[in-house]
């Protein structure tokens, strides 16, 4: 028998500004101080029988034939049949300010029929940005995060063997030119915009330098402006500016994942006055086939005809409640538990209190 059952788990969150004060530095960005992406496509080797086939993956084939020609190995008209290679996508993140002869982490997938990348070393590969320019090579033994073991009947895989990486495996070959010494201003972007936190962030900097050094310009910039400093070290600034601390603020948000069964509630939500009335619902599906045969010396066969038992069984739920104005979470959560609602039903509660506009927050689902 299947029964069609949702488990959900409840966190809840306190709001973040009841907590200690937050650096700058973990609630902002500053403009231009960033990675860049990188890309690449190249070849593996030296895999145990779990390549990519020639037949499915003809671009490993070709790739194949361009390095052992440019190894100087004439491979024209041969057929090549190797299943210890593999063809790979190659990313990285060019971290800011990253020199030349620096190395850099680097992620393998395979794009072929490949089954592991266990035991592989990545041949090397140039890696591109956006721009075009190859701003690095990789190239190193790969760590694969899986495993597969497979039979004659069966195959068992744990993880994902078809993807890697590579610890330090690319060198920085071209670097990045920004003039980082002579900016004249910058800005700080924050990763949740809010013109509380925002205004909050220009405070701490002007008073802790004693003069209007910073300006909000909107719910997510603020505008720092050297000049105002006179000649100084803009990196030293910004190394004062970033361990200043502030108390962010939120919006008040419930956050529900479907495929996970969580539920993430702040503790600034707010219930308006609102009755609630749940009831609950259970499917059940029984297979129980029977086995029909004919009578001794009959013609016919045996056959298996299914048989599917379906029952759809209201259970008794909670009458109306009623879930007083103004309701914090803490009373929220105490008054629900006291109704005896189960945790999955309480998905259902908050998306109908939602639609009702009584759930003073924002509603995300994912």
């Amino acid at each position: 028998m299947r029964r069609f059952l949702v488990m959900i788990v409840m966190v809840l969150l306190p709001a973040i500004a009841a907590a200690a004060p937050v650096r700058i530095k973990d609630l902002a960005d500053f403009d231009g101080v960033r990675g860049n992406d990188l890309v690449g496509y190249g070849l593996v080797v030296g895999l145990d029988g779990t390549g990519d086939g020639f037949r499915n993956a003809p671009f490993t084939e070709e790739l194949l034939a361009g390095l052992l020609e440019r190894l100087g190995v004439n491979v024209t008209d041969e057929a090549l049949r190797s299943r210890n290679v593999a063809a790979v996508v190659v990313t990285a993140t060019l971290p800011p300010f990253a020199r030349s002869g620096s190395r850099i982490d680097v992620s393998v997938s395979t794009i072929g029929d490949a089954k592991s990348l266990l035991g592989g070393t990545l041949v090397m590969t140039p890696l591109k940005a956006a721009d075009g320019n190859i701003y690095a090579v990789a190239q190193g033994s790969i760590i694969a995060s899986g495993a597969a073991i497979e039979g004659e009947a069966a195959r068992v895989v744990e993880g994902v063997p078809t993807s890697g990486k590579i610890p330090v495996g690319a060198r920085v070959e071209r670097e990045v030119e920004f003039d980082f010494a002579s900016i004249q201003n910058i800005r700080v972007a924050l990763r949740n915009a809010d013109f509380t936190t925002a205004t909050r962030i220009e405070d701490a900097i002007n008073r802790d330098f004693d003069r209007r050094v910073a300006i909000t310009q909107d719910s997510g910039t603020v505008l720092v402006e050297f000049r105002q400093l006179g000649d100084v070290n803009p990196a030293r600034v910004l190394g004062r500016i970033e361990n200043l601390t502030v108390e962010p603020e939120d919006r008040a948000k419930v956050v529900i994942d479907h495929k996970s069964g969580t539920i993430v509630i702040g503790e600034r939500v707010r219930i308006s006055r609102v009755a609630v009335s749940q009831g609950a619902l259970t499917l059940s599906v029984s297979e129980a086939p029977m086995v029909s045969q004919p009578n001794p010396f009959a013609r016919g066969e045996t056959v298996t005809v299914p048989r599917t038992v379906a029952e759809l069984r209201n259970e008794p739920g909670i009458g109306f409640a009623e879930v007083a104005g103004e309701t914090s979470l803490s009373d929220l959560v105490e008054g629900l538990n006291a109704l005896g609602v189960r945790p999955r039903e309480m998905i259902d509660i908050l998306k109908s209190i939602h639609a009702a506009g009584a759930l003073h927050a924002d509603l995300v689902i994912e």
